[in-house]
C-alpha cells in the first residue's frame, strides 16, 4: 500500500497544473517551437504564443499587457526592479540609494546589497511584531533631508510568516514623495486579491511556479518602462528592459496558470484561510506551547508560521519526512550551527523560539486530511524531539 504524503510546503513550489502543461506542450513540439524574433512561420506561432499569455498575465494582474515583462522567475524580477531602478535613477542624476524592508525574501535583500557593492547604499527598513514596515523608518528613509532614494521594495506578502503589507498606502506614500514602488507579489498573486493598477505600485514581481506553472518564469509588471535600466544586456527583446530569446512554453504556461490563479483566489482564499486556521487551532490544543508567529497582524490565507519551544526546526522537519508530512523552515545551517529566520529575527522573535519555526503552506490540492496528518504525528515527534534535546544538552 503507498503510503499518503502530506504535502504542505506550497509556499515553497507547486505541482505544475495539467491545464498549464496541456497549453505548454505544442510550443515544444514541431508546430510552434521556433524563435519568437524570426519572421517565418515558426517565429510567428511563437510570438502569438508570447501575446496571448502576455494578455493573460495583464488581465489576471490588472495592468496593461506592454507593461508586462518577461523573466526566469521571481528573483531575476525583483534584482531586475531594485537594482534597474538604481541604475536609471543614477543615470539621470538621481540618488543612487534604495530601501527594503527588514523581511524581504533574499531576492531583494540581494539585489540591495548588489547597488551597494556598485558604489550606491542601501537602506534596511524595520518591522514591527507582526512584520509591517515600520511608519517612522519610511518617512525617514523618503525624506529628502535623508539623502532620498530611488526605489522602496516591500513584498505584498511574506513568504515565511504571510505577513500582508498596505501596499497601496505604502505606494502612495513613496509617490507623494515622487519615489518609485516596487513590490514583490510572488506569495500574493493567487492568495490575496492583487491589481497593479489600483495599487499603485510602479513595479511588481510575479513568479509561476508558485501558482502551477513551471519553474523558470516569471514577470515583472513596469508601469514607466524609464523606471529601470537593463541588467542583463543583449537584443532588443521586450522593449530592451530583458534581451534574450524568451522562454516561450514557460511564458504560455504562466499565461494559464496566471489566468486560473485569477479566476479561483477568491474561493481558494476561503477555503485555504478555514485549512490555515484549523491546522493552528488543532496544534495548539496537541502543543499547548505552541507559538503562531505573526498571527497578531494582517495574513494572508495559505501560510501558517509555527515555533515549537524546547525543539529545532532541522530536527522537527526531518521526523516529519519521515512521517510523510512535507513543509519547511526559514532557519539555515551555518557553520554547522542552526541559525533563525531572519524574518522572525527582524520581527523581535527571540532565537530560541526563531530555530523552532515551521512553515506550513497550503495549496489548491491542500484538503483537511492533510491538517489531520499534521495534528496526529505532531505530538509523538515534538515529544521525541525534545527528548534527543533534552539528553544531547545535558
Amino acid at each position: 500500500m503507498t503510503k499518503r504524503i502530506t504535502y504542505l510546503d506550497n509556499a515553497a513550489t507547486t505541482p505544475v497544473r495539467p491545464e498549464v502543461l496541456e497549453a505548454m506542450l505544442p510550443y515544444l513540439g514541431k508546430e510552434a517551437f521556433g524563435n519568437p524574433s524570426s519572421a517565418h512561420r515558426f517565429g510567428r506561432a511563437a510570438r502569438a504564443g508570447i501575446e496571448e499569455a502576455k494578455r493573460a498575465v495583464a488581465a489576471a494582474v490588472g495592468s496593461e499587457p506592454n507593461q508586462v515583462v518577461f523573466t526566469s522567475g521571481g528573483t531575476e524580477a525583483d534584482n531586475l526592479a531594485i537594482i534597474g531602478a538604481a541604475l536609471a535613477a543614477r543615470d539621470r542624476g538621481g540618488p543612487f540609494r534604495v530601501a527594503v524592508a527588514a523581511t524581504e525574501h533574499k531576492a531583494a535583500l540581494a539585489a540591495a546589497h548588489a547597488v551597494k557593492h556598485l558604489g550606491g547604499e542601501e537602506v534596511i527598513l524595520p518591522v514591527t511584531a507582526s512584520g509591517q514596515v515600520e511608519n517612522g523608518a519610511l518617512d525617514k528613509a523618503l525624506a529628502r533631508g535623508g539623502g532620498g532614494v530611488a526605489i522602496v521594495s516591500v513584498m505584498w506578502v511574506n513568504n515565511e510568516v504571510g505577513t500582508v503589507q498596505p501596499v497601496a498606502e505604502l505606494a502612495t506614500r513613496c509617490s507623494d514623495a515622487g519615489v518609485l514602488f516596487h513590490s514583490d507579489a510572488v506569495q500574493a498573486f493567487g492568495k490575496v486579491p492583487v491589481s497593479f493598477r489600483d495599487s499603485g505600485c510602479t513595479l511588481l514581481t510575479i513568479s509561476g511556479h508558485k501558482i502551477g506553472a513551471p519553474k523558470g518564469v516569471g514577470a515583472l509588471i513596469v508601469r514607466d518602462r524609464k523606471a529601470v535600466e537593463a541588467i542583463i544586456h543583449g537584443g532588443g527583446q521586450q522593449f530592451g528592459i530583458r534581451p534574450g530569446t524568451e522562454n516561450v512554453p514557460g511564458i504560455v504556461g504562466l499565461g494559464v496558470a496566471a489566468r486560473l490563479a485569477a479566476e479561483e483566489q477568491q474561493g481558494l482564499a476561503v477555503r485555504l484561510g478555514e485549512l490555515r486556521d484549523e491546522l493552528e487551532r488543532r496544534l495548539v490544543a496537541v502543543v499547548p506551547d505552541a507559538l503562531i508567529n505573526g498571527g497578531q497582524g494582517a495574513r494572508a490565507p495559505h501560510i501558517s508560521n509555527v515555533s515549537i519551544p524546547g525543539t529545532d526546526s532541522e530536527a522537527l522537519l526531518m521526523h516529519l519526512d519521515l512521517a510523510g508530512i512535507a513543509c519547511s523552515s526559514g532557519s539555515a545551517c551555518s557553520t554547522g550551527a542552526i541559525e533563525p529566520s531572519h524574518v522572525l529575527t527582524a520581527m523581535g522573535v527571540p532565537r530560541e523560539l526563531g530555530v523552532a519555526a515551521l512553515r506550513f503552506s497550503f495549496g489548491k490540492d491542500s484538503t483537511a486530511d492533510d491538517v489531520e496528518a499534521v495534528a496526529a504525528a505532531l505530538p509523538r515527534i515534538v515529544e521525541k524531539v525534545r527528548s534527543l534535546s533534552t539528553v544531547l544538552h545535558r
